[in-house]
C-alpha cells in the first residue's frame, strides 16, 4: 500500500510523541512492504507565531489530500491569553469542522499490565473496555457565542445547538459498533434540564428502535455517568454522548487506566481522511524533557493503520507490540507508580524494537 500521512506535531510534547509514532509507522511499513509518505505542517500555538493562524490553508489543503492525519497536541500557558485574538484550541476545532470530522472515538482499553497503575481499586476497573462516540463537530463548541454588555452587567453566551441530522448519523454509528462488540449501546444526555438534549434523546431513541431493535439500549444522565464511570465502569461498552460531555467523561475516563498518556482517539467524517490523536493535551511543564509518555499517540497510530488504511493486521501488531513493552515491565515516568522509568525516546524505540522482531 501506498499512502500519504499528514502530520501535525503541534505544541509541547506534541513533536517528541509524534516522532515516536511515526518510527513505528516506518517500522511497519518496511515489515509489511508498504510506502508511507510523511510530511509536517503547523497548527496550533507554533502555527500563530509564526503566521498568526493556528490553521494556515496550506494546512488545511494538505491534509484533505492526505490519506490520513496524526496529530500531537495544541496550546499551552503561551497562548492563554483570554483577550487573544486566536487561540491555538481554535485551529483543533477548524480542522475537525473543515474536514467533517464529526465522530470522536475514543477507546477505553485497560491494560492488564497496568491494572495497578490506576488509582482505583483492581476489582473495580479489571476487565474495562468501553469504546465512548463522541459527537465532534455540532454542541456548545460551535454554537453562536459572544458578550453584551460592559462592567458589572457583562454577559457571556455560548449557545448549545444539534440538529437531527447530527445525532442521527453519530447514534448510528456507535450502533452499528456496538453490533461488532458486545452489541450494547448507552446514550448519555442531559435530558431533565436542556432542551438539546431533550432532541437527543428523542431522536436517538428513534434510530435504534427503527434500526438497531437487536442492540440492547438505555440512557443515563451525564451526572449519572460520572459516576458510574468511577464505581462500576465494566457496564459500559459504547457509550454515544455530545461534544461537550463526550470531551470531559473520556477525560474522566482517563483515569481508569492510570493516565491519560495511554489513550488514543480518531477523529472521523463520512468521507477523507481520519484524524488520530491522543486525548491529552500539550503538557508544556515537561516539553523537551524526554520524559512524556507516547503510548497513545502509538496506539493512535494502532488506530490509522485499521481506520484510514484498512491495515486490520498491522494495526494489531502495534497493540501487540505496547502490550509486551508493558509485559516487559517497561513504564514512563506517568504509569511507573514510583518504579523505575523509561524516557519518551527509549519507549518508542522498544515498540519498534518489538515490531521489527
Amino acid at each position: 500500500m501506498k499512502a500519504k500521512i499528514v502530520l501535525l506535531p503541534g505544541d509541547g510534547i506534541g513533536p517528541e510523541i509524534v516522532t515516536q509514532a511515526t518510527r513505528v509507522l516506518e517500522t511497519v511499513a518496511k515489515k509489511h512492504g508498504h510506502e508511507f509518505a510523511f510530511e509536517s505542517y503547523q497548527i496550533g500555538g507554533i502555527a500563530i507565531d509564526t503566521c498568526g493562524d493556528p490553521l494556515p490553508q496550506e494546512t488545511i489543503d494538505a491534509c484533505r489530500a492526505s490519506d490520513a492525519i496524526l496529530l500531537g497536541a495544541v496550546g499551552g500557558p503561551k497562548w492563554d491569553d483570554p483577550s487573544a485574538k486566536t487561540r491555538p484550541e481554535a485551529g483543533l476545532l477548524k480542522i475537525r469542522k473543515e474536514l467533517g470530522l464529526f465522530a470522536n472515538l475514543r477507546p477505553i482499553r485497560l491494560f492488564d499490565q497496568l491494572v495497578d497503575a490506576s488509582p482505583l481499586r483492581r476489582e473495580i476497573i479489571e476487565g474495562t473496555d468501553i469504546l465512548f462516540f463522541r459527537e465532534l463537530t455540532g454542541g456548545i463548541y460551535f454554537g453562536e457565542s459572544g458578550r453584551t454588555g460592559s462592567g458589572t452587567t457583562e454577559a457571556a453566551f455560548q449557545s448549545m445547538v444539534y440538529s437531527v441530522g447530527e445525532v442521527e448519523r453519530i447514534v448510528r454509528l456507535a450502533a452499528k459498533a456496538a453490533q461488532g462488540r458486545d452489541n450494547r449501546l448507552t446514550s448519555v444526555d442531559k435530558a431533565n434540564v436542556l432542551e438539546p438534549s431533550r432532541l437527543w434523546r428523542q431522536v436517538a431513541a428513534r434510530v435504534m428502535a427503527d434500526e438497531f431493535p437487536d442492540v440492547q439500549y438505555d440512557v443515563v444522565l451525564v451526572d449519572a455517568m460520572a459516576m458510574h464511570l468511577i464505581n462500576r465502569p465494566r457496564d459500559f461498552d459504547v457509550v454515544v454522548t455530545g461534544n461537550m460531555f463526550g470531551d470531559i467523561l473520556t477525560d474522566e475516563a482517563s483515569m481508569l487506566p492510570g493516565s491519560l498518556g495511554m489513550l488514543p482517539s480518531a477523529s472521523l467524517g463520512e468521507s477523507g481522511p481520519g484524524l488520530y490523536e491522543p486525548i491529552h493535551g500539550s503538557a508544556p511543564d515537561i516539553a523537551g524533557k524526554d520524559i512524556a509518555n507516547p503510548l497513545a499517540t502509538i496506539l493512535a497510530a494502532a488506530m490509522l493503520l485499521r481506520h484510514s488504511l484498512d491495515l486490520d493486521a498491522e494495526a494489531e501488531s502495534v497493540e501487540s507490540a505496547v502490550a509486551s513493552v508493558l509485559e516487559d515491565g517497561l513504564r514512563t515516568s506517568d504509569i511507573a507508580r514510583g518504579a523505575a522509568s523509561i524516557g519518551t525516546e527509549a519507549m518508542g524505540s522498544a515498540v519498534v524494537a518489538r515490531l521489527s522482531n
